[in-house]
């Protein structure tokens, strides 16, 4: 079963479980679109990897598998503007 991360780990945007909008990789690092396909052209910063939308939990599924609360944010080079350590 998927993580479904929280957030994106480039601009640290909210990414909500049971909602379009988050790419990840095959290690299930995860991005908003924006910074997925925008910043990173695409491509994961810290695999290499192609990065694909992240499927949707059905939110009537959410109260017996939550997503993920903890929140991976890295200082990636394409990313550093974004965001303040």
């Amino acid at each position: 079963m998927l993580a479904l991360r929280p957030n994106c780990e480039c601009c640290d945007a909210d990414l909500a479980p049971d909602a379009a909008g988050a790419m990840i990789c095959t290690f299930e690092c995860t991005f908003c679109v924006g910074c997925g396909e925008g910043r990173l052209g695409g491509v994961c910063p810290n695999c290499g990897g192609g990065l694909v939308a992240r499927p949707a939990r059905p939110t009537a599924l959410l109260g017996k598998f939550p997503g993920s609360t903890e929140r991976v944010v890295k200082g990636h080079a394409a990313c550093v503007s974004t965001h303040t350590p």
